[in-house]
């Protein structure tokens, strides 16, 4: 199932917005991040990662730590059944940033293959513009969440939270240490 939104971004940049690092950075603290698996020169988050050329979907995402996917939102069922599928190829966890709509068939594909879905509350994710490089104007246009797969876990579908604002500040936080 194609899960489209009304957008004003440009056709070229549409699938190409990049995670805000503050909130990759929290994450990646927390899972280890060795592969981006949904990625361009431009956006990628982690030092190994596949574009659009590698086909991510028709080739393994080879990993020997955590996998991190920000999918195009214009077609996430086969990123879905991918991340299912290379979880127990790759004995890697594999975390998917999407957005926060439990009425469309990936959302109820990844219940059944997820150990947890994790909801970002108190507000909205502002992605990062391709074209300009710069965060979104007004957020995004939906809430997220985070399909979490474990490799060693029986599909649970637990529901889990965290708050936008710990994200961005845990990853501030440490990147402000990095830097100092």
């Amino acid at each position: 199932m194609t899960s489209e939104f009304a957008s004003t971004t440009p056709v070229e940049h549409k699938d190409r917005w990049q995670t805000p690092v503050e909130v990759f950075t929290a994450l990646d603290l927390e899972f280890g991040f060795y592969l981006d698996a949904a990625a361009d020169h431009q956006n990628a988050l982690c030092a190994r990662y596949l574009t659009e050329a590698d086909d991510a979907l028709a080739t393994e995402w080879e990993s020997y730590g955590a996998i991190w996917c920000n999918p195009p939102y214009s077609s996430i069922t086969p990123w879905v059944e991918k991340a299912a599928e290379q979880c127990r190829a790759q004995y890697q966890p594999v975390v998917m940033l999407l957005p926060a709509d439990t009425s469309t068939g990936w959302f109820s594909l990844a219940l059944t293959t997820a150990d947890e879905i994790r909801f970002i509350t108190e507000g909205r994710l502002s992605f990062i513009n391709a074209g300009t490089g710069k965060p979104g104007k007004n957020g995004n246009s939906k809430g997220s969440l985070l399909v979490i797969w474990r490799p060693f876990i029986k599909p649970r579908g637990q529901f889990t939270t965290v708050s936008r604002e710990a994200l961005i500040t845990a990853g501030a936080e440490y990147l402000q240490e990095v830097a100092a």
